[in-house]
C-alpha cells in the first residue's frame, strides 16, 4: 500500500478533503479554486493525476531551480543511498556536509567563514538571530547585555517560527501570532506602487531610504541584527527595493555597529544572476542564510553562513557556557548535502548565472507589453522572480476587494494555457526554473495575458 501508484484521482481528492490540512490555503474555497493533483514531474513541468502537463513557472514555491528529475541530482540522491542517507552531526560529522560546507564558501561572499546547517528557511534566520543575540553576550567589546533588539522592514517575511515572524511584517501572516512574538524595531517597507496620489515613485523610493535611516539613527545602539531580504520582498508582494539600497543599508547598520542579517531563503541561489543577491551590490554581511534552491527544490536542507568574527565570540571551555545550544534532528543530512552538491555543480558546468542574466532581460522584454492591459497596475522584476499587480483601477491605483480572489482567478484561467501559477494576493508571481527556455518564457507571460484577460475582459 505504501508504494502503490494506482489509487484513482477521485480516491485521492477524497482523501485530500478527508485528511489534509494545506499550507497558506482558504479550505472554504480549496476545492473550488481547482487544485492540481499532482503525480509526477518531468523537467520544468508538473504532471497531474489525468495525465495533463503544466510548467511549473513558480518552481514549486520558489525552489526548484532546474526542472523536476534533473538526472544529476537524482543520481546523487541514489548514489548517496549506498552509503547513509543521515547521521547526527551533533559532536560527530559527515562527509556530505563537511564538503558542502567548503564549496559553498568559494561561491558565498568573502567575509564568510563557517556553515551552520538546518533543515528550512525559517530556520536558517531564527538561527541567525539566535548567534547574533550570544554574540553579544560573549563578545567582549563592553556592550554586553545592551544590544537585544532586532529589526525587521514593514511587509517582510523571513519564515513561520517565531523568531522569524517577529521580524516579519504582514500583518495578514502575522497579526494573530502577536502575543507569541517579542518586540521588534520596524523599519519601513520598500514599496513604492501603493504611494500618496501626488507623489513621484522617485520621491517614495527616497522617503523609504530616509526612514530606514531614521530608524537605524534612533535605535542603532540596541540593535543585535537587522535582517534583509536583498533584492526584494518575496511574499510581502515581490517589492523591490530602490537601486543601490542594500549596499546602503550595509554601511548604514555596520555605521551604528550592529550585524546584517541577509535572508537569501528566496533570492539566493541564482536568482539575481549572481549566486547570492548580496553580490549584486557587493555587500559582504554577517550572516547569510539560504534554503529553497539549495538542494534544486529536491530536500530540505537550509544553511546559516557567517563570519570568523561571530564563531571566535562561542569558542571557550565546555563550563563557560559559550557553546552554540542548537540543533536539528537533520541537521547536515546526508541525502539532502549530496542533492546540494549536485546542484553546485550544475552552476559550475552549465554557467547557469549568466544565462540567467541573459534570461533577466528577455523576460523584462516580454513582460512590456503586460503595461497595455488596463488592469495591470504594477511590474516589478528582479532577476528571474517578477510580480505583476493587477487592480481595479491602474490610474488611481486602486486594488480589487480581497474577497474577489482576483489573483487566485487568474492563476486558475491560465493553467488552461499549461502553465501553473500561485499568486499573493493580487499579484501574479513569477519564480521560473533558473533553466527555463526562451519559447517557455514566451509560454508564461503569454498565459498570464491570456489570464487576465480572461478574467477581467469588459
Amino acid at each position: 500500500m505504501s508504494g502503490d501508484r494506482n489509487i484513482s484521482k477521485e480516491t485521492l481528492v477524497q482523501w485530500d478533503d478527508d485528511y489534509v490540512w494545506h499550507p497558506f490555503t482558504p479550505h472554504s474555497v480549496y476545492r473550488d479554486e481547482k487544485p492540481l493533483t499532482v503525480v509526477a514531474g518531468e523537467g520544468h513541468y508538473l504532471i497531474d493525476a489525468d495525465g495533463e502537463k503544466y510548467l511549473d513557472a513558480v518552481g514549486s514555491i520558489w525552489c526548484n531551480l532546474f526542472g523536476h528529475r534533473r538526472d544529476e541530482i537524482d543520481d546523487a540522491v541514489r548514489e548517496q543511498l549506498d552509503h547513509i542517507a543521515h547521521s547526527t552531526m551533533l559532536g560527530n560529522t559527515n562527509d556530505r556536509p563537511v564538503i558542502l560546507a567548503k564549496r559553498l564558501l568559494e561561491h558565498a561572499p568573502a567575509a564568510m567563514d563557517k556553515v551552520f546547517y538546518s533543515d528550512n528557511g525559517s530556520t536558517s534566520v531564527e538561527i541567525a538571530m539566535k548567534m547574533a543575540l550570544q554574540f553579544w553576550q560573549q563578545h567582549d567589546d563592553g556592550s554586553q547585555g545592551q544590544r537585544t533588539k532586532f529589526m525587521g522592514l514593514a511587509n517582510a517575511y523571513s519564515g513561520d517560527t517565531i523568531g522569524a515572524v517577529s521580524v516579519g511584517g504582514i500583518d495578514l501572516f502575522h497579526s494573530r501570532f502577536g502575543p507569541m512574538l517579542f518586540e521588534t524595531v520596524r523599519g519601513p517597507s520598500p514599496v513604492t506602487y501603493h504611494r500618496p496620489q501626488q507623489m513621484s515613485r522617485e520621491e517614495a523610493r527616497r522617503r523609504f531610504v530616509d526612514d530606514f535611516d531614521r530608524v537605524i539613527d534612533a535605535h542603532g545602539e540596541e540593535l543585535a541584527a537587522v535582517v534583509i531580504e536583498p533584492g526584494m520582498q518575496g511574499a510581502g508582494g515581490m517589492i523591490t527595493y530602490p537601486p543601490g539600497f542594500l549596499a546602503h543599508a550595509a554601511e548604514k547598520i555596520r555605521d551604528a555597529g550592529s550585524l546584517l542579517v541577509v535572508d537569501e531563503v528566496a533570492m539566493g541561489m541564482g536568482r539575481s544572476g549572481e549566486m547570492f543577491a548580496c553580490q549584486r551590490e557587493g555587500v559582504d554581511p554577517d550572516f547569510l542564510c539560504v534554503a529553497k534552491g539549495l538542494t534544486g527544490g529536491y530536500i530540505p536542507v537550509a544553511a546559516t553562513l557567517t563570519t570568523d568574527r561571530v564563531y571566535e565570540a562561542f569558542l571557550g571551555p565546555p563550563e563557560e557556557g559559550r557553546t552554540f545550544f542548537h540543533g536539528h534532528t537533520y541537521t547536515g543530512n546526508a541525502l539532502g548535502c549530496a542533492a546540494a552538491l549536485a546542484t553546485l555543480d550544475i552552476f559550475e558546468n552549465e554557467d547557469i548565472l549568466d544565462d540567467v542574466r541573459r534570461k533577466e532581460e528577455l523576460l523584462a522584454a516580454r513582460l512590456e507589453a503586460l503595461w497595455e492591459l488596463d488592469h495591470v497596475g504594477d511590474i516589478r522584476q528582479y532577476g528571474l522572480a517578477a510580480g505583476i499587480e493587477v487592480v481595479a483601477d491602474a490610474d488611481e491605483r486602486r486594488s480589487f476587494d480581497s474577497a474577489q480572489r482576483v489573483g487566485m482567478q487568474i492563476c486558475t484561467a491560465a493553467r488552461e494555457k499549461g502553465v501553473f501559477l500561485r499568486p499573493l494576493g493580487d499579484v501574479i508571481v513569477l519564480m521560473p526554473p533558473l533553466t527555463i527556455t526562451d519559447d517557455e518564457i514566451d509560454h508564461l507571460v503569454g498565459a498570464i495575458e491570456f489570464g487576465i484577460d480572461a478574467v477581467l475582459s469588459g
